[in-house]
């Protein structure tokens, strides 16, 4: 309940506000979509809010390895525990389990309560996302990183939120934040340098029409 109470709050603020895109040109990508955090903080529950919202099917883990990666939809029947979420919406008549995934979200924000339920430092985190990278990398997974936190998930150079972006931001194929997240164009700067197409929004609702364009 309290989770339906939270979308149809968004789908109410979606129709006051105007998402404010501005950027490069939207690139395409193709489901099944996997979501996950980078920081373990609870913005990718705004991810996947936002993903319910324009009607895309995902699924979800807050922890996944390289190795649950290639388990494809599904990821290999694992099943929820202590500090270990997983949740499977994919589109199982279009996507049977197993199915490679073709693309990944990623929210990045750091949280110390976040990483300490699931039993990481910010060290085996960074590790965790880089064997991610790295297989989604050589499987031609797209990856598209997002920065909805603001302000409050950015934090001082060297900061575990800091850090978080420094190991995903670079690496993605689409970056997308929120014009709170890039006020020192951080994110325009990395977006330059590694020739990344970047969208930055006004508010998170935002990221409707963005996966609206990139998934459908």
């Amino acid at each position: 309940m309290k989770h339906l109470l939270t979308v149809f709050f968004l789908c109410g603020l979606l129709m006051l506000t105007a998402p404010g895109l501005a950027g490069t040109e939207i690139p395409k990508a193709k489901l099944p979509v996997l979501t996950t955090s980078a920081g373990q903080s609870p913005d990718v529950n705004t991810v996947n809010i936002i993903l319910e919202e324009a009607g895309l099917k995902y699924d979800y883990c807050d922890v996944p390895t390289a190795a649950m990666l290639k388990d494809g939809v599904g990821l290999g029947d694992k099943k929820s525990g202590a500090g270990f979420h997983i949740e499977i919406h994919s589109d199982l008549s279009k996507f049977p389990k197993g199915t490679p995934y073709r693309s990944i979200i990623i929210a990045i924000g750091a949280s110390l309560k976040g990483m300490g339920a699931s039993g990481l430092t910010i060290n085996d985190e960074a590790k965790r996302l880089k064997g991610i990278i790295d297989y989604c990398k050589a499987n031609k997974i797209f990856i598209i990183a997002v920065h909805v936190g603001g302000l409050s998930k950015r934090g001082a150079p060297g900061g575990d939120n800091e850090k978080m972006i420094d190991t995903v931001a670079p690496f993605a194929d689409y970056l997308v934040a929120v014009a709170d997240s890039n006020k020192d164009g951080r994110f325009t700067k990395i977006a330059a340098e590694k020739k990344i197409p970047y969208t930055e929004i006004k508010y998170a609702l935002g990221l409707v029409e963005i996966v609206e364009k990139v998934f459908k």
